[in-house]
């Protein structure tokens, strides 16, 4: 294994420690209001998302997967991580500073880009979270078109209009009232969505990092499914779609795994490979403090 790079920070008083020098950092975008409860339900379904107003809320969900959410890493690329950030399940609720209405016009990217921003300021302040990084040589997926091309088409969904606001929430067993991914177990619906967010979603399923390098750079609509493997992936529900508390029925035993239905669904493959990869070290996390 191969270390190629090394840089280590952290957040203390809301000053950016930096290879052991306090420097004073711009305040960036972050929650003025944070419930973190302990769940103790023991569903398997999880939930999380922005809902109207700008509001975050995350159920029954574990902190690797919100380290996942707030880095934009998978899996692999978290290490030196503590038990309980796996067993460990929280319902969280966190309210932003109130924000121009500027923010409205903000693109998806940049949307994304401020939540994470908000999630990592809201681990350092909570979960007392330390961090480096380090570049290393880990297995991956690339994710290419197969040699018959792809079986899917480009989507029909509207794009999201800021001036309506936020869709209104999915019904049981209904379509989706917008762009988005929806995941069940061994079921994968996505709505105006690009194969680099798929790509992510793939790597949760099987626990490696997937990378989009088929040079397809539409939004697509498509379904795929599969027989899961117990040990892959967590099912997953959209924001305003609460986790069912009933198991969902076992998907065909007899049906694809997850490569196969990629190439036969899809037109798709999963290709394995190895290659430089940015990967997050913690080096302290606490539980989180009492609201």
């Amino acid at each position: 294994m191969k270390i190629q790079s090394k840089c280590t920070y952290g957040f203390v008083g809301g000053l950016l420690l930096l290879s052991g020098v306090v420097i004073v950092a711009q305040q960036p975008a972050a929650f003025e209001v944070v419930s973190i409860k302990p769940n103790h339900e023991g569903t398997r379904g999880i939930m999380i998302g922005m809902m109207p107003g700008g509001r975050f809320q995350a159920k029954n969900i574990t902190v690797r997967f919100l380290l996942q959410e707030a880095f934009g890493i998978k899996d692999s690329q978290l290490s030196d991580a503590p038990g309980w950030i796996d067993s460990e399940h929280y319902d969280i609720e966190a309210k932003p500073e109130e924000s121009p209405d500027g923010d409205k016009r903000l693109s998806r990217d940049e949307r994304e880009t401020r939540l994470r921003q908000m999630l990592q300021g809201m681990l350092a302040d909570r979960f007392k979270l330390a961090i480096h990084h380090e570049t290393k040589e880990l297995s991956e997926y690339a994710l290419v078109v197969s040699k018959n091309g792809p079986k899917f088409h480009l989507t029909t969904a509207p794009e999201f209009d800021p001036s309506k606001g936020p869709p209104g929430p999915p019904t049981a067993g209904g379509p989706m009232p917008g762009r988005g991914i929806r995941m069940g177990r061994g079921e994968l619906t996505v709505i105006g969505v690009d194969l680099t967010r798929f790509a992510d979603v793939l790597s949760r399923q099987i626990g490696t990092l997937v990378v989009d390098k088929t040079g397809l750079k539409g939004e697509y609509d498509f379904t795929l499914k599969w027989t899961p493997d117990e040990s892959q992936g967590q099912m997953f529900h959209g924001a305003g779609e609460p986790p069912r508390d009933a198991a969902p029925p076992p998907p065909d035993a007899s049906g694809p795994s997850i490569f196969t239905a990629v190439q036969e669904q899809l037109g798709l493959k999963l290709e394995s490979q190895k290659g430089p990869v940015d990967t997050i070290v913690i080096d302290h996390i606490e539980r989180p403090s009492a609201n």
